[in-house]
């Protein structure tokens, strides 16, 4: 039997009685969907301070599958694999530890915890000492050091049953979804946007995506993936909506009426303010946003404040204090670095000398030669629909971008992943000719290779290569294909 003991997230434990009880039952709810998409027959149990779930299917990869998922369920802050041991003296519990983890503790220094609960003539220190001096005496090379172990083993007891750990793991933690209100986060597939939406699914916030489009197919469906691999990994308990609103008027209205220096805070100023009319149409309370102080000239605070004015819907932002390496950091954990790393830029409007003191006044006079029937328009177009229609849709758009797992004689596969991936791991194919041209170079050095032959890209998950090739076609290189080996 696969058995977890899945623990609660800290501050779901310290809330009031009835919050406590509404949340681990959320939290209970959506454990039950994620395994049973893996395991119809998995139990899920409520035992108050934490969660059970157990599995008897026999297929050597669901151990791997059940830990992964609940790995990506918010609220959970870490979960341990154990196995069960009915008992009737210490001596039993040693010896089902002896036999589960002598091979983990040989030759290391190692220490017991254990907590209990129940009526026993024993105390939880006993059974520490006991269950350790055995370890110590009868596992070659293990030795017990209280201070800084290499090794802890973990042990429960409830009543007449131990649980022995055999593989701890750590969880999302924050809160389980949708124990917050909805939020709209706008999406703009690069490395901010995507940890900021990861923050609020992580804070229990169902989160929808809105993306504006300042032109461009393959940004559209770049950020279309984007968002539906954070739904798909983080929160696809719940359904979502994604939100494409077409800026380019709004964008090209900006450019021929704003002054250059005030354009880029208000392109901003519009993107709250259709954001807002999106949100109040789907009644979500509060915008998210990937901004962070100082990080570029649209961020300072006196620009954020002069944006924020615009709007009396809540603006979040979760990273306000992060710093770039460590929004990256983060990006890669929770696997969208590689999107963001391939995501085409569309910056709309580019500043030659941006303001970082933007003025109300100055702002608001500016912003009286602009047409805000465009806006309204724009907004009234906005195409709304349902996130787990990305992934087929996507697939649909990038059809002429043809994958492959067979590479037919003659051709040549690109390697586009980045240096440091491909010493790490060269691609080798037999009889195929394989070049290394990194994704960054693609734009300025394809036109350098002999276009009589046909192009496989590859990189190692396939969606750089599929984002890339879209943008090669549209950039009229049509012998373009993905490698999928």
């Amino acid at each position: 039997m696969i058995k977890f003991i899945v623990k609660l997230h800290p501050e779901i434990a310290i809330k009031s009685k009835s919050v406590r009880k509404r949340f681990t039952k959320v939290l209970e709810n959506n454990i039950k969907i994620m395994m049973r998409r893996i395991d119809e027959h998995v139990k899920v149990r409520n035992n108050w301070d934490n969660l059970t779930v157990e599995s008897h299917a026999q297929e050597p990869d669901v151990r791997g599958q059940l830990a992964d998922a609940l790995g990506r369920i918010p609220g959970i802050v870490l979960f341990n694999e154990v196995t069960e041991v009915e008992f009737t003296t210490l001596d039993d519990i040693y010896q089902q530890a002896q036999r589960l983890l002598a091979h983990e503790i040989a030759g290391k220094s190692f220490c017991v915890r254990c907590k209990r609960q129940g009526n026993h003539d024993f105390t939880s220190t006993d059974v520490e000492r006991y269950v350790g001096g055995g370890l110590n005496q009868h596992v070659e090379g293990a030795r017990v050091q209280l201070s800084r172990p290499e090794v802890t083993v973990k042990i429960e007891i409830k009543d007449q049953r131990a649980y022995i750990v055999t593989h701890a793991h750590r969880g999302m933690g924050g809160f389980p979804l949708p124990t917050q209100e909805d939020v709209l986060s706008l999406m703009s597939g690069g490395f901010d946007s995507g940890v900021a939406s990861y923050q609020m699914i992580r804070k229990g916030a169902r989160t929808h995506f809105l993306f504006f489009n300042l032109g461009g197919a393959a940004h559209e469906i770049g950020v279309k993936q984007a968002s539906h691999y954070l739904w798909s990994q983080y929160s696809s308990t719940h359904k979502v909506k994604f939100i494409t609103v077409d800026f380019e008027p709004v964008v090209a209205e900006i450019l021929e009426n704003i002054e250059d220096s005030q354009m880029g805070v208000v392109l901003k100023r519009m993107m709250m303010r259709a954001g807002s009319k999106v949100a109040q149409k789907l009644n979500i309370p509060a915008l998210v946003t990937g901004e962070s102080i100082g990080q570029v000239s649209s961020q300072t605070l006196a620009n954020l404040s002069v944006i924020d004015r615009v709007t009396d819907t809540l603006i979040l932002r979760p990273l306000i204090q992060y710093d770039k390496q460590d929004i990256i950091d983060i990006a890669r954990a929770i696997g969208t670095s590689e999107m963001a790393e391939a995501m085409p830029e569309y910056c709309g409007v580019i500043s030659r000398k941006p303001t970082v003191k933007a003025k109300l006044d100055v702002i608001e006079k500016q912003e009286q030669n602009f047409d805000f029937d465009i806006l309204d328009t724009v907004v009234e177009n906005a195409t709304v629909i349902d996130v787990r229609d990305i992934d087929t849709a996507a697939k649909e758009e990038v059809k002429e971008a043809e994958s492959v797992s067979q590479l037919p004689a003659g051709s040549v596969v690109v390697d586009i992943r980045s240096p440091e991936e491909e010493d790490a791991n060269p691609l080798e194919l037999d009889g195929v000719e394989v070049i290394h041209l990194p994704f960054f170079r693609l734009a300025t050095k394809f036109g350098d290779l002999p276009q009589d032959k046909e192009y496989y890209l590859y990189c190692a998950k396939g969606v750089m290569s599929q984002l890339q090739a879209l943008i090669l076609h549209e950039n009229g290189f049509k012998t373009v294909k993905v490698y999928r080996p």
